[in-house]
């Protein structure tokens, strides 16, 4: 397995992986995103940036996408939107050798803080994050707008 920063030409891969996870998260009807879009914002725009895990066949099976955001009492932090490995690439490490790249990826940044979210009801998600000797904070309640 090789984990590596996502080039332009992985985001219909990556796409294709968010989508799955959206499945698994009981919502696939909740992706609007297109590949094209998934481009600009990582490529031209930059307003994302991605990690991609590619297994023996050079498949993409695994992402990490992230970006900066900005905490009011902290500064500058970094926000992992999505985190997914396909079912059968689990078990072998990969996920912790992503998850730690994206803390590293943090740290080199100068960040003050990383957050993410977990659904409730993702025990294995949870135990992951645990596993990690994560903050899990079950005080705050989101809010969110669509447009």
């Amino acid at each position: 397995m090789n984990i590596r920063d996502a080039r332009p030409g992985d985001e219909t891969a990556i796409l294709g992986l968010i989508r799955e996870l959206a499945v698994y998260e009981k919502a696939p009807d909740e992706v609007i995103n297109t590949a094209e879009q998934l481009r600009t914002d990582l490529f031209e725009d930059r307003v994302c940036e991605a990690f991609v895990v590619e297994n023996e066949q050079s498949e993409i099976v695994g992402f990490a996408l992230f970006y900066v955001s900005y905490s009011t009492w902290k500064g500058r932090c970094l926000y992992l939107e999505d985190f997914y490995i396909q079912p059968e690439f689990r078990r072998g490490g990969i996920g912790s050798k992503l998850f730690l790249k994206v803390v590293e990826t943090a740290k080199k940044w100068g960040v003050k803080r990383m957050d993410w979210q977990v659904l409730d009801w993702n025990e294995p998600a949870i135990a992951f994050y645990q596993k990690h000797e994560a903050i899990l904070d079950g005080e705050w309640i989101n809010g969110r707008f669509f447009f």
